[in-house]
């Protein structure tokens, strides 16, 4: 699995979204309460790009006039046809049986774990005689 570096996490605060590239692809990268969530930044309908989208709540209705109002800050709604989806999922809530939002693991590491990497250098011993460098191969 490819790897991308996209952003610095303080530049995306705690409740904070950001449109980002991976691979070519545009991201929605989201910050709910310090753990990251990243997902295509395409609504499945009809394109339209949920980064630009309101971050809601989710409403439930058990009867007519009472509303209940949870999950602040959890859910993205589409700018141009207001489909909502979890931002923790990708899942749609009109049909989470079969409509969903393509997630990508997203999550935070130190600048000296990316510098270290998975990279190997191959190394050579070098010894000075007599003023010449000599590199053993």
């Amino acid at each position: 699995m490819a790897r991308w570096v996209v952003a610095r996490a303080e530049d995306v605060p705690p409740g904070e979204h950001k449109r980002v590239e991976a691979g070519g692809r545009p991201i929605a990268l989201f910050n709910l309460g310090g753990e990251f969530f990243a997902m295509v930044d395409k609504c499945p309908h009809q394109g339209g790009s949920l980064c630009a989208g309101t971050i809601s709540g989710h409403v439930t209705s058990p009867e007519p006039g009472v509303y209940h109002y949870a999950r602040r800050g959890e859910m993205v709604r589409c700018p141009w046809h207001y489909w909502e989806f979890d931002i923790r999922t990708g899942q749609s809530w009109f049909d989470p049986a079969k409509t969903k939002v393509r997630q990508y693991p997203a999550h935070v590491e130190s600048g000296a774990q990316l510098q270290q990497g998975p990279y190997k250098a191959e190394t050579l011993p070098v010894t000075i005689e007599d003023n010449y460098v000599v590199i053993e191969a």
